[in-house]
């Protein structure tokens, strides 16, 4: 899930979309221990989303505006390192 999916996303459809990622990841970490974990990057994936979902709910509580980055400022960003 892309970050500007997260965002398009209303703070109840967050709290649906976090509660459902933990779950699987929990279930993921139980088939994990029982060695029946087939697929083990869908756990670092889901890891991802729910920090994703969690930035967003922190920027939208602190009312932080965030612009997405356009291919020059990237440029511009990677020329001055």
């Amino acid at each position: 899930m892309k970050i500007s999916d997260v965002r398009g996303l209303n703070d109840a459809e967050l709290a649906a979309k976090k509660a459902e990622a933990r779950q699987e990841y929990f279930n993921l970490r139980l088939q994990q221990q029982t060695g029946q974990l087939e697929k083990p990057s869908r756990m670092n994936d889901l890891r991802k989303t729910v920090a994703k979902i969690e930035t967003v709910v922190s920027e939208r509580r602190l009312n932080l505006k965030v612009t997405s980055r356009t291919p020059k400022a990237a440029a511009k960003t990677e020329k001055k390192k």
